[in-house]
């Protein structure tokens, strides 16, 4: 049977936090409130935790499943080389809302799904999220929500879609508007947009002093 905690409530947060904590380390999958929309996650580098995501979610590999960091500095350990534009952008925008794909490390043992040799990073702006990330470290965490259904925007919503799929879920509240990342590319010669969300692409194209190409 599921496990929830009301992460308002400071002795709940804690035994909730520390609840998660085990069940990520042991490959089961949590639910955790991020500054976006509420999130499915998993350690990223347990590639059954990941199946098991993507099957919660039903779900196929061919659509990866995002990484979550707890600071700055993890992505140094996760990807190729970390580019100017994304220093510039992370300084920006980080914690916040928005995803950075780059050319992952190729001595990392983990299975995203068909990522091509790239994965997409962020840094969630919500302390339950960033306190978790920091103790078990990067996660594989997908929106808290079956495939073609609409994103959870509370506990309760992603609960009603993934029921006892999940070990753990960390009620932060209602998330607000339900608006995803912007995510930029960054694996190829020219930064671009794949998609608008909580940073515009303005924003992304005034820090880097280039005009954005869109996909």
């Amino acid at each position: 049977m599921a496990s929830k905690y009301d992460c308002a409530v400071p002795d709940e947060r804690t035994e909730g936090l520390a609840a998660a904590a085990r069940a990520v380390r042991a490959g089961r999958l949590v639910v955790l409130p991020t500054d976006t929309v509420y999130g499915i996650g998993c350690d990223a580098f347990s590639a059954s935790a990941v199946r098991s995501l993507l099957a919660a979610k039903n779900r196929g590999p061919d659509m990866p499943v995002p990484v979550l960091v707890g600071s700055w500095s993890t992505i140094d350990g996760l990807v190729l080389g970390v580019p100017k534009a994304a220093r510039d952008l992370i300084e920006a925008f980080w914690p916040g809302g928005l995803s950075l794909v780059l050319p992952h490390a190729p001595s990392l043992n983990w299975d995203l799904g068909s990522t091509k040799g790239t994965v997409m990073l962020r840094m969630p702006l919500h302390p339950v999220a960033l306190e978790l990330l920091r103790d078990v470290g990067p996660m594989a965490v997908s929106s808290a929500n079956v495939s073609g259904s609409a994103p959870a925007a509370s506990a309760p919503d992603a609960e009603s879609q993934l029921g006892e799929s999940v070990a753990v879920y960390l009620d932060g509240g209602p998330s607000g508007e339900a608006v995803a990342s912007t995510i930029v590319d960054l694996t190829g010669d020219d930064p671009r947009v794949l998609r608008e969300g909580a940073v515009s692409t303005g924003a992304v194209a005034e820090v880097l002093g280039r005009e954005m190409l869109m996909s």
